[in-house]
């Protein structure tokens, strides 16, 4: 019993170090392209790109492999000639909406863009009942 609840312990314990990927990052993860002016392309749609796996980053930012991948996907395809906004498009087809630090607005969308009006509009009634009720 000892033995099933120690090895259980360590596998516990190993797990976050085995999740670590050792596969080497592809070349244009970490590496800007020659020419200048497609890495000020790429630099750009990459700034505008959530990190999957931080969510709170862009690709241009993030450490995490899948991020270095998206980097190098968005080099490559600038490199071989693709405009920044089909390369955005196909990276949403690919992942979803998520992806885009801009999400479309559509019928899905509407909560996320009028929520932060309808706050401030609760905020500013309830200011205005605040003031009205100490006015008495």
């Amino acid at each position: 019993m000892r033995r099933a609840l120690a090895l259980a312990l360590a596998l516990l314990l190993a797990t976050p170090a085995l999740a670590d990927s050792d596969l080497p990052q592809p070349r244009w993860a970490n590496e800007q392209l020659p020419d200048p002016r497609q890495e000020i392309q790429a630099q750009a749609l990459m700034e505008t790109l959530r990190c999957l796996v931080c969510q709170g980053q862009s690709i241009a930012d993030s450490d995490a492999d899948l991020a270095g991948s998206m980097r190098a996907m968005v080099r490559t395809r600038i490199a071989a000639g693709e405009k920044p906004a089909a390369i955005r498009a196909w990276l949403i087809q690919r992942y979803g909406n998520w992806v885009s630090f801009a999400p479309p607005v559509e019928p899905l969308t509407w909560p996320l863009w009028a929520a932060p009006l309808l706050l401030v509009l609760a905020g500013l009634w309830l200011v205005r009942s605040r003031f009205r009720t100490g006015a008495k």
